[in-house]
C-alpha cells in the first residue's frame, strides 16, 4: 500500500518546494503553541517545534507520512522567528545587514500508522551585504516580510484546531499569512540583500530538500520510486 504524504504546515514556501519535486500531498495544519523552554541549542528549539507539529497532525490520521518543519534565524545567538509588525521587521533586517546570520530548519516526520519518527534538522549560512535603512524600510513595505498578501490561516485557527485543504474548494485555499523567519523571503525580493549562501538554498526557503528525501527514504518512502504516485 502506498503511503500518502500530509505537509503539517500552513507555509506557501514549504507547499510549493514540495510541489517542485512532483510530490502529491495533502496540507493538514493545527494551532500548536510555539512556546520552548528555555536554554535550549537552536537545533533543538526548531527539531521540538517541528516534531510537535508532525505529531498534532498525526494523532487524527490512520495512515500516511507526516511532515513538519519549523525554521529560524540565527544571528549572533539570538534566535529571530517571524516578526508580529513592520516596526520589528525593519529592526531585524537592519541586525542582519553587513554580516552573516544561520537559518537552521527542524524537519520531523511521522508514520501515522506505525507511530515511527524521524528528526534531523540544517544549518546554511547566510551573508548579507550592507543595506541602509531606507532600503529596508522600502522592502519591508511591499509586506513581503510578514506575508501581507492573505490571511486565511489565522481566520482557520480561530475556528478551528485542525484544518485540511479538504475542507476547502482547492482553488480558494491557499495557506498564507505566516510571516517570514529573520524578517526576509530569499525566494522573493528579500534575494536582494543576500550576497551569498554557504549551505542548501532550499532550507533558508523553509524546507531542506535534499535532507527531507533522505528521511523520506528511511520511512520507507523514496520519491524517485513512481509506485509511490498518488491521487488525492
Amino acid at each position: 500500500m502506498t503511503k500518502k504524504l500530509i505537509l503539517a504546515s500552513a507555509s506557501p514556501r514549504r507547499s510549493q518546494l514540495l510541489k517542485q519535486m512532483g510530490l502529491d500531498f495533502r496540507i493538514i495544519i493545527c494551532n500548536q503553541e510555539e512556546n520552548i523552554p528555555p536554554g535550549l541549542k537552536p537545533f533543538e528549539v526548531v527539531e521540538q517545534l517541528a516534531e510537535r507539529k508532525s505529531k498534532a497532525v498525526a494523532k487524527g490520521l490512520n495512515d500516511g507520512i507526516v511532515i513538519g518543519a519549523d525554521t529560524i534565524v540565527v544571528w549572533r545567538g539570538n534566535v529571530l522567528g517571524k516578526p508580529s509588525s513592520a516596526r520589528e521587521a525593519e529592526e531585524m533586517l537592519n541586525n542582519l545587514q553587513g554580516s552573516t546570520h544561520e537559518v537552521y530548519t527542524g524537519v520531523a516526520l511521522v508514520d501515522a500508522l506505525s507511530s515511527k519518527i524521524k528528526v534531523d534538522h540544517e544549518i546554511t549560512r547566510v551573508i548579507f551585504r550592507p543595506v541602509g535603512m531606507d532600503e529596508i524600510r522600502r522592502y519591508v513595505a511591499t509586506g513581503e516580510p510578514m506575508d501581507k498578501d492573505g490571511s486565511l490561516v489565522g481566520t482557520m485557527y480561530r475556528n478551528s484546531s485542525c484544518l485540511s485543504n479538504s475542507m476547502l474548494n482547492e482553488k480558494e485555499f491557499s495557506p498564507r499569512g505566516t510571516g517570514c523567519a529573520g524578517a526576509y523571503a530569499i525566494q522573493g525580493i528579500g534575494t536582494i540583500f543576500v550576497e551569498r549562501i554557504e549551505g542548501d538554498y532550499t532550507n533558508v526557503v523553509g524546507l531542506p530538500l535534499p535532507l527531507l528525501y533522505k528521511m523520506l527514504k528511511k520511512m520507507g518512502y523514496d520519491i524517485l520510486d513512481k509506485k509511490n504516485e498518488q491521487a488525492y
